[in-house]
């Protein structure tokens, strides 16, 4: 046998050192499972409130028990597309030319082609990067042959074969199976093109099937993943499968949700199956919270609050429109049935994911985003972002500071009663509330304490304007001028951005 020199000897012993350390440093990154329902309110979690939630959630309940409950974390906005904006930009959606309300496809995408998001940043990283599921941030349909785009007037569903060219795949994903949003359900997309038409009531069953086999494709796989899962239940069409028609004893809604935890409960099952439990981090949240279409009402007549003990549901600007359910199962970085009360956003994604990477989120991007690696582990969150702000369906803003919560709308400013369009003469403009001793905000504390409903109105006022809510290089928003105030003080707008 020829003997290697001892230079050549060396240099092979240092190269395999070397690919070790690439290997190690690489299986070291965990794998991300990021499961967002559509329209779940806080309350529908059993093991976020048992005494108010009646439905059953084996999945959440699992991944609650085993990790850790924020009970004071919210959603971008209290509607579907500006939330999944934020968590994919960490950037708050009414920066953007979305000033309220949501899209409805059949247009370019929300977010800039030049703009990092969550998954072009992992995949950077090394990850691999898949949605599988409802995308809702715009995109459009070409023919096929001609290259023209389809005008949504004359497709009710995109056809069969239709090509995206602006779809996810252009936004750091490697992978796509899923939709647009619910009024296109029926048109099934993979990567960048509409493969098929389908019920609706075929969907959650796809996307529970296509994101266990994601995770079962996985095995023998040394590269992390990142695999983003916004379903669209139980949001409506309300369509629950046949075996879990029923199930619930109290409506189909309910039904639904059993029906959207069962994902929960399948992807925990694949993640155990291919030995990739203890290094992933599961998230379990939603968009917003509960929906009308829910029938909330008979739902409480029951015994069952969607929102537990905060006031309203979807699209509004109190709590039940935005506070949501959002727990974390990370094994041997979070204790199991841990909890924190620390107030986070949805928007913090980004930077959470970098922060235990130990890079920087990249230039140009997360401009109010802020990690909250520090409160897995029981520590404080270090934050230069002042406060946190909300924002309703019709565009309404309201601001979060510590246990103060401060309302630029008369009433819900979405479609809980009143409206403001139902609220009585006489009402006052805004709205304040100790979210601390009064997480119902029925006690509107604004003439009472005028000092520190304006300290909250001037922080938030800088936030927006200053195109950042975080420290960091110079920023600025994509319009000329934002309306802080919808109504209450008439006409009056927010500055210009800088």
């Amino acid at each position: 046998m020829k003997l290697m020199r001892p230079t050549t000897r060396l240099l092979t012993s240092l190269f395999t050192v070397f690919s070790s350390t690439i290997i190690a440093a690489e299986n070291s990154k965990p794998n991300i499972v990021y499961i967002i329902c559509d329209d779940l309110g806080y309350g529908e979690i059993h093991a976020l409130a048992p005494k108010t939630s009646k439905i059953p959630t084996p999945g959440a309940d699992q991944l609650a028990a085993q990790g850790m409950i924020f009970t004071d974390a919210h959603s971008g906005s209290a509607v579907c597309t500006p939330t999944r904006y934020g968590i994919m930009t960490g950037r708050y959606s009414w920066r953007t030319r979305l000033q309220k309300g949501v899209v409805t496809g059949y247009a370019p995408n929300l977010i800039a082609e030049d703009r990092p998001t969550v998954a072009s940043f992992l995949k950077n990283e090394g990850y691999d990067t898949a949605i599988i599921g409802k995308w809702h941030l715009n995109f459009e349909y070409h023919d096929p042959v001609s290259g023209e785009p389809y005008q949504k007037k004359d497709h009710k569903t995109p056809p069969v074969g239709a090509k995206i060219p602006d779809g996810p795949l252009t936004r750091g994903f490697d992978f796509y199976h899923g939709f647009h949003h619910a009024r296109n359900m029926k048109a099934v997309i993979e990567n960048d093109r509409v493969i098929e038409h389908d019920d609706e009531i075929n969907m959650l069953p796809r996307l529970t099937e296509k994101s266990v086999e994601y995770i079962d494709s996985r095995a023998g796989n040394e590269k992390p993943f990142f695999l983003y899962i916004p379903l669209g239940s139980p949001h409506n069409p309300i369509v629950p499968g046949p075996k879990w028609q029923g199930k619930s004893g109290l409506s189909p809604h309910a039904d639904f949700v059993m029906q959207t935890d069962h994902v929960a409960v399948e992807v925990s099952k694949a993640l155990e199956r291919q030995g990739l439990t203890d290094n992933t981090l599961v998230i379990f949240t939603s968009d917003n919270g509960t929906s009308k279409a829910a029938g909330i009402e008979k739902l409480e007549e029951q015994g069952h609050f969607p929102s537990a003990h905060l006031r309203g549901s979807k699209a509004d600007l109190w709590d039940g429109g935005h506070r949501i359910p959002f727990i974390v199962r990370w094994p041997g970085k979070v204790k199991p049935g841990s909890q924190s009360n620390q107030l986070i956003c949805l928007i913090d994604l980004l930077s959470t994911t970098a922060d235990f990477l130990g890079v920087k989120i990249p230039s140009g991007s997360g401009e109010d985003s802020v990690s909250f690696l520090s409160a897995l582990s029981g520590k404080p969150i270090q934050s230069t972002r002042n406060g946190v702000i909300h924002h309703s369906n019709t565009g309404h803003f309201a601001y979060r500071h510590g246990k103060w919560k401060l309302l630029l709308a008369r009433g819900s400013g979405g479609w809980s009663s009143p409206g403001e369009k139902q609220v009585e003469a006489g009402t006052l403009e805004a709205q304040l509330y100790d979210m601390e001793n009064d997480a119902g905000e029925k006690t509107n504390l604004y003439t009472s304490h005028p000092k520190i409903a304006n300290r909250l109105l001037t922080l938030m006022t800088e936030d927006v304007n200053a195109g950042r809510s975080t420290s960091g290089p110079d920023s600025k928003n994509d319009v000329e001028e934002i309306v802080l105030w919808k109504s209450g003080r008439g006409p009056a707008t927010g500055k210009k951005s800088k």
